[in-house]
């Protein structure tokens, strides 16, 4: 009849088995793998503005932006999302519910990325009435800059590589 090791001794033998591959055998290396969240394929911020018709005059006369399209609510417009080349721009009349002293604009800026000419984009601004918050510029990093302000005071600074 076969002798059994103690149940403590066989453990220790393949604890020690264990033991043994794990040093011989090549360490696998742990990576912290960045836990990505989110991916995008574009961003499509909306602006809440104080008076929408004279937003979307700036936005579409000024700017040169399209309108894709519009909401209403009992024949009123209430919201509409521009379009300029792939990139879209909401925006949204204020229904006033946490009051008129709210400050619209105000620590916000978008940055916009084209391929046009910025001196031509800025002539073209001013030709429609609206003045620059910063002429065009030559930037530190080799892209070329201009800076507008919406109505409701939304910075955008356009600029070229």
């Amino acid at each position: 009849m076969p002798t059994r090791k103690p149940r403590r001794a066989a453990r220790a033998g393949r604890t020690a088995a264990r033991k043994t591959t794990a040093r011989t055998a090549p360490r696998r290396e742990r990576r912290r793998q960045d836990s990505e969240t989110l991916r995008l394929r574009s961003i499509e911020p909306s602006f809440t503005v104080g008076d929408l018709e004279r937003s979307l005059r700036f936005y579409t006369d000024v700017l040169g932006f399209t309108v894709g399209e519009r909401w209403t609510d009992g024949g009123v417009l209430r919201g509409v999302m521009l379009k300029a080349g792939a990139c879209g721009l909401g925006l949204s009349q204020d229904d006033w519910s946490k009051g008129r002293d709210r400050e619209k604009g105000i620590g916000f800026r978008v940055w916009c990325q084209t391929a046009q000419d910025i001196d031509a984009l800025a002539a073209r601004i001013k030709a429609a009435g609206s003045r620059l918050s910063q002429e065009p510029k030559d930037e530190s990093w080799g892209g070329r800059s201009l800076t507008v302000d919406d109505p409701d005071g939304f910075r955008l600074t356009i600029y070229r590589e």
